[in-house]
């Protein structure tokens, strides 16, 4: 078996020469067709990009110090306490529609069971050995945190929520906390019959 080494780089690269000048065997009038294919890669497909416009948006900045945009800064990293040693409890995501009798046996609404047609989502929370008394949620549109004396999580909800309508309810027996939250979605009149 031979071994791969500077020779063999060497005939790789002779034989890539060869490659692209065996259009001297050919008659003479394809010879600008084949190198103009040579040079030609899956970047030519299509108009050629504007480049006038593809400078101007990526220079475009508000403060030259800036690492990063608000926009690329992830809901909720303010509560991220890597010093906070509680454990994060168990919890379950849920997403949630209403369904009358004229969806399921009619089909006269156009729902379907995809999670574009939820109108709510429904948060489980284990929170054994806790009190309802010692529990602190505070839900922001795409960003859940709760904190208690023995837990504590910060979710980034799947989908964005709204602000009011939220309701939660802790089961003692169970030990569970439940944050029912409804989903904000942009085209709601369209995605909503």
């Amino acid at each position: 078996m031979e071994c791969f080494g500077a020779s063999s780089v060497q005939q790789l690269q002779a034989l890539s020469s060869l490659l692209s000048t065996q259009h001297d065997d050919d008659d003479g009038g394809d010879e600008d067709c084949t190198t103009a294919r040579a040079g030609l890669g899956p970047g030519h497909i299509g108009p050629p990009p504007k480049r006038d416009q593809e400078v101007s948006t990526a220079c475009e900045k508000k403060n030259g110090k800036d690492i990063w945009s608000e926009e690329e800064v992830a809901e909720g990293s303010q509560y991220d306490d890597l010093a906070d040693l509680r454990p994060q409890p168990e919890y379950e995501v849920i997403l949630k529609q209403s369904v009358g009798t004229e969806d399921l046996f009619l089909g006269l609404s156009r729902k379907d069971p995809s999670s574009m047609c939820c109108e709510a989502m429904l948060v489980k929370i284990k929170l054994p050995d806790t009190e309802a008394t010692e529990v602190v949620l505070d839900t922001r549109e795409k960003f859940l945190d709760l904190r208690t004396p023995k837990y504590k999580l910060g979710l980034h909800l799947p989908h964005p929520t709204h602000s009011h309508g939220g309701k939660a309810q802790f089961f003692r027996e169970t030990g569970e906390l439940e944050v029912t939250l409804l989903i904000k979605r942009p085209m709601d009149v369209i995605n909503m019959p």
